[in-house]
């Protein structure tokens, strides 16, 4: 049974509604819907959500992950300007997009990815604009491609500590992962990183994992959260961690040198991204002057 303090209400609100209508007519997927995040009422009702780009079925088989594996659909050219359209439409001065993995496709999707940004930025020059990246295999012209398009804050998550990489997700590895943060970080970019607790890892593994994402990643803006067992298939919950134990870690974090904490049992890695980007809505992303457009 899970502890009270990880209730959360059943979806709905007016808010909740619209943002759903609009997603729809725009042929747009969201990680709140496919993943089944647990807050998905609290953000759509504060109009926020992630938006999930290139389909929704992922070439990856993660562990603890519900987003559909299999074999995925063929891009829609249009999906760039219909994300644009629905950042336009909402107001937004934040918005985070988010992607399957696309394994199938030579350069993993980057070219899309970053043509999704270029277009976000174009319609709504005023939004902040925030990306969750799969690892795309590590290639280093398709995370250059990426890095181009000029996003402010690039996030690509860690998930575990480096033992439990393998069976949480056996298609990733640790090494790579934190390649991709300090290459984002080099690129001028504001590296961001997260790790579910709850599967098993210790708290030495743990603090190991920081200090490797600070130190070598090069990450500033920091998510902790609790593993959830989305459904009986997937990874087991090993241990339900407290609200105290999770603001330890936030300071445990901070001390570490980390700019923004986000550390709680419903943190997700999109969750109120908006206020933990705050820090960085005037200052642009120098991406384009550093690594230079790949076409």
């Amino acid at each position: 049974m899970k502890p009270k303090w990880l209730k959360s209400k059943i979806p709905g609100g007016k808010n909740y509604q619209r943002l759903k209508g609009l997603l729809k007519d725009l042929k747009l997927h969201t990680v709140c819907e496919e993943a089944k995040c647990p807050n998905i009422g609290e953000c759509w009702n504060r109009s926020t959500a992630t938006v999930m780009i290139m389909g929704d079925i992922c070439t990856r088989s993660c562990g603890f992950c519900a987003v559909k594996t299999g074999r995925p659909i063929q891009l829609d050219a249009l999906e760039p300007q219909h994300v644009a359209e629905a950042v336009q439409t909402l107001g937004l001065k934040h918005v985070v997009i988010t992607s399957v993995d696309r394994d199938d496709l030579p350069d993993g999707g980057s070219r899309h990815f970053a043509e999704t940004i270029r277009q976000v930025k174009a319609l709504c020059p005023s939004t902040q604009v925030e990306v969750l990246i799969p690892d795309f295999q590590g290639e280093d012209e398709a995370l250059k491609t990426l890095f181009a398009a000029g996003p402010h804050i690039l996030n690509h998550n860690i998930e575990t500590v480096p033992s439990l990489q393998r069976e949480v997700r056996p298609q990733a590895n640790f090494e790579r992962s934190l390649k991709v943060l300090s290459m984002a970080q080099r690129a001028g970019l504001v590296a961001k990183s997260g790790l579910m607790l709850g599967l098993g890892e210790s708290d030495h593994e743990i603090a190991e994992t920081l200090k490797a994402l600070r130190q070598r990643g090069k990450v500033s803006i920091l998510t902790l959260g609790q593993y959830l067992r989305p459904t009986p298939d997937h990874l087991e919950v090993k241990k339900y961690y407290t609200p105290q134990e999770f603001a330890e870690w936030k300071d445990f974090a901070e001390s570490l040198g980390f700019e923004m904490v986000a550390s709680g049992p419903m943190v997700r890695s999109s969750y109120h991204a908006d206020e933990a980007a705050l820090p960085w809505r005037d200052q642009g992303s120098s991406a384009v002057e550093t690594v230079g457009i790949v076409r």
